[in-house]
This record gives C-alpha cells, structure tokens and sequence, in this order.
C-alpha cells in the first residue's frame, strides 16, 4: 500500500500472506509518488515490491488504477509507465527530456522559436484513463502543455495533438496545478473537461475549457474546444485587468468529478479586492478562497458555470484552504447518519485552517464530508435567489464589476442549465461541510476511502508522511494512526455487532 509525505508516495504491493479485501487492490491511489528501481523486500513475513523510478531526481507525479484490471498507469518526469497490480513494471514510455524554450510560445509547427534552447525535463501534469476508447491521455509540461494519446495494452502514440494553438493545455508551469474529467457520451465523442493554472498567460490559455475526444486519434477536431466563436465559447479565461490588480492570481484546481448530470472542480484561488484583500503585494499577502464550481455535462456554453465558496467551520475555527477531496459512495453507515441512499455520491475534502499561506499552509487541519444533494441544493438556491433579481453575480475576478442579477421568471430546478443571461456566476455564502475528524500537528495533504462491510473507511496521508485509516460517520468517527504495513490491511476492529472497539479515538461534535 503506502506512505505520504509533501515530497509524495512509496506505492507497495504485498505479494504473499496477508490479503486486502477486494478493493484495496486501489485505495491508495491518491496523489503523488516519488520512487526509483524495482526491488523486493521482506517486511513482517511478506513479500513486497516496491518501484522508484530511474533517477532521483525524476519523482513520479500521478497515479492511476484501471477500475476493471487494476492495472497501474504513472505519470513521472520524463516518463510514463504501465505496471501490474504487484508493481512489475511492464511498459516504460519516455517523454523527455527534449529541448525547449519557456519563451516560445506554441504551435512550433506554425511559429518557429528563435529562443535558444536547452535540455527541459517534461513533467507529467495530468494522466487520465478514456474507457471508452481504451486509451490514456498525458500531458506534459513540455511545450506550454503538449498531450498525447496512447494505446492502454502497450502505450503506443495514438496521436500527439501539435498544430493547434488549442493542443496546448496547461502552460510550461511544472508546478502549477492541473485536473482533468473525461465524461463518456453513449454513441457520440467523450469530452474532456480540464482546470489549469495558466501562470500568468492568460491571454494564451483558458483557465477552464471542455474539449473534443473524438473517437478517431488522427481526427482534426481532436482536443478542440467544443465550441468556440466570436460571442460564445466553452472556455473562461482569466481577464487581463485581474492581473494587472493582483500580479499573482491564478486558480489552482485540486480535484475534479463527475456526478450525476453535472461535472465539478474543486479550486483554490486569491480573492478579489472587492471582498477585501489587498491589492498587489506578495502571495503572502493574499487571502485565498476555496471554491467548487459545477458545470451541466453538454452545456457548450458555460451558462451553467457557478463557482461557491467551499470549507468547514468546527468550534469556531474556519478551514477554508483545500488541500485534497475524494469522491465515494456513501456506502450503508454512513449514509444512515446522512440521511441518504447507499448508493449516493459523498465528497470527502481535507482542508487547512485559516485562509491565507496558500503556499505554505497550517498544519492544522481537518477532514470535512459533503453530499453532493446538499452541495447540489446550495447551488439551486443561489440560481433561485439571482433570477429573481436579487444581488450581483459576485465574480468579480472575472467581470471586474459589480454586474446585477437579471430577473427572470423560469424554472429553477435540480436540471436547469443556466440562460444567456445571469452566467456565469459566483456567490460568496460558503457550501460547509460536516466536519469529523481535526488534525494540528501533522497537515493533512491526501484523502481516498473505500467501503468495506458497509463503513466508509478514509485513509489520510499526512505532511510528515503518516497514514490515518478513519471509520467515517457524521457523529463520530473511530481512528487508527497506521505504524506498518500490517496494520494497513487490517480493518477498524469491530465488535460482534459490527461497531468499532472504544479503544480508538472517538471525535465527534
């Protein structure tokens, strides 16, 4: 399984003894690894494998588990790799390093650079599974975010989009944040949603955009904004101005879903000087606003685009910086004390206190739990409020005003998709989640869960590189700080009754 840390993850796969239930196979695949070489290690009478790429100093990015084979996918630097549920590595794919300028300024086809170039790692910024068509897309930070199409058996090049000024997605920013959603259509093209810091070109990049994936690699409309005219497009861009106001904003976006008919970002970014923060001055200065914005699956337009403020509240004690979320089934337990179906969709968030040191956070922080019903239900309430006329739409790093709610009288349901008027649009009354569980002395910085016998069990990975294994319920919650490997795969003790024993640590409100 593994350990987490702010400089990433030791992924481990038992190969002998002890045998995790059934979907533990995946419950780790929640952030960053960092690992070289593979090797075999005894460790409490098992087998273990554990993987590192070739070079230090080329740590491995993203993660991802195909949810029928359990095969791994890795993003690295410089590398993309394929590996078999107990870590024998079975493709190694390069990406780099190749030469590059961060001057120039895609498509290269097109626009010739006369920067002098050097040697550029690629740094893997987003690695997704299109099931549908049986192909991984990564993208790089080579090139201001170039991307690639490869076959899932063998990672053969399917296609690698260059001659479009659209086939770059994400600026050269190895460290700017990036997240992607690929939403299916039965019988048509998926789309591919995807958030991205732009690192100040904006002008060049939209912050959030939804793109062609033809079912066809060599198609021409591959990775094309699904619309894209004079009036209207399917893409935000951060205005100028807004720059020019505060040198350093940008949206980070650190998690992205779909549910239902909607599709969802989870983003942290600077506020604006309409809510109070100081104008200019240095990152440190800033106070920063986590924010989940949704999205209709099919709405070309982006009139659906609303952006909340996003956080928890527990004793007092604010926790507004995002530092992870995790979608799940609520699983029996759980939703029992929510008041929900099994089967419902629940976010499971970790926040940092306060809402300032974006960069360098409190270590004081909490796991928070939202339904997307009740996340869903603030968001009808605030299209309601504003097309009755009421208040501003409240966006004001991207309108740079003021701009009133137009009164309309249509429908506000649970399927509304938003109008050419009122769009897109902010507020600024937070979505809180329930908080369960608090940590302040180790950060909380990666969050993914897993149902076993019908309790939603949370794993957290912490700054210094621990792992919390947590029985979530809304009332109180039961903890166990994990010490090895061993203890991992055991689950939260229960009694005959299926209730956990009293010697964990019970938090509740």
């Amino acid at each position: 399984m593994g350990t987490c840390s702010d400089k990433g993850w030791t992924y481990y796969s038992l190969r002998k003894g002890h045998r995790p239930p059934k979907v533990m196979s995946w419950p780790l695949a929640l952030c960053l690894l960092t690992l070289v070489f593979l090797n075999q290690k005894k460790t409490l009478g098992q087998t273990m494998n554990t993987f590192q790429s070739e070079r230090r100093e080329w740590p491995l990015n993203h993660l991802t588990v195909h949810q029928s084979t359990g095969t791994l996918y890795i993003g690295a630097v410089n590398r993309i790799y394929k590996m078999s549920a107990n870590l024998t590595l079975l493709v190694s794919h390069d990406t780099g390093p190749e030469y590059d300028n961060k001057a120039c300024y895609p498509p290269l086809i097109v626009q010739p650079c006369s920067e002098p170039l050097a040697s550029t790692d690629n740094v893997n910024k987003l690695l997704l599974i299109d099931y549908s068509h049986n192909r991984l897309l990564a993208c790089g930070s080579l090139y201001q975010g170039i991307c690639k199409l490869m076959r899932l058996d063998d990672l053969f090049i399917l296609v690698e989009p260059t001659h479009k000024k659209e086939h770059y997605l994400s600026s050269d920013n190895q460290t700017g944040t990036m997240y992607g959603v690929i939403v299916p259509s039965q019988g048509q093209d998926a789309t591919l949603y995807i958030g991205t810091a732009v690192g100040g070109k904006q002008d060049y990049f939209p912050t959030i955009s939804s793109r062609k994936l033809p079912r066809d690699p060599e198609s021409s409309a591959m990775l094309d904004y699904e619309l894209h005219t004079d009036f209207v497009s399917s893409l935000i861009k951060i205005p100028s101005d807004t720059l020019a106001l505060v040198p350093h904003f940008d949206i980070y976006y650190i998690y992205g879903f779909s549910s239902g008919a909607f599709v969802y970002f989870m983003t942290v970014q600077p506020e604006t000087p309409e809510n109070g923060m100081p104008a200019g001055g240095s990152p440190g200065d800033l106070f920063y606003t986590s924010r989940i914005i949704r999205l209709c699956k099919g709405d070309k337009k982006f009139h659906s685009y609303v952006s909340l403020p996003v956080g928890c509240v527990h004793r007092g004690e604010e926790y507004r910086l995002l530092q992870a979320a995790y979608l799940s089934k609520a699983g029996r337990v759980l939703a029992k004390s929510l008041n929900i179906s099994a089967q419902e969709d629940v976010l499971f968030a970790v926040f940092s206190k306060g809402q300032k040191q974006y960069h360098d956070p409190s270590d004081h922080s909490a796991l928070c739990i939202f339904t997307i019903q009740a996340i869903n239900m603030r968001i009808r309430e605030r299209l309601q409020s504003c097309y009755q006329g009421e208040g501003n739409l409240e966006l004001h790093w991207l309108l740079g005003k003021d701009v009133q709610c137009t009164k309309a009288p249509v429908p506000i349901d649970d399927h509304f998709c938003g109008l050419d008027i009122n769009q897109p649009l902010g507020g600024s009354q937070l979505v809180s989640g329930r908080t369960v569980f608090t940590e302040r002395r180790d950060r909380l910085t990666s969050v993914t869960s897993y149902l076993y016998n019908g309790h939603n069990v949370v794993f957290l990975g912490t700054r210094s590189g621990r792992l919390k294994k947590v029985r979530a319920a809304t009332s109180c919650i039961v903890t166990q700080t994990l010490t090895s490997i061993k203890s991992l795969l055991k689950p939260i003790r229960t009694d005959e009754n299926n209730l956990p024993y009293q010697q964990f640590r019970c938090f509740s409100e």
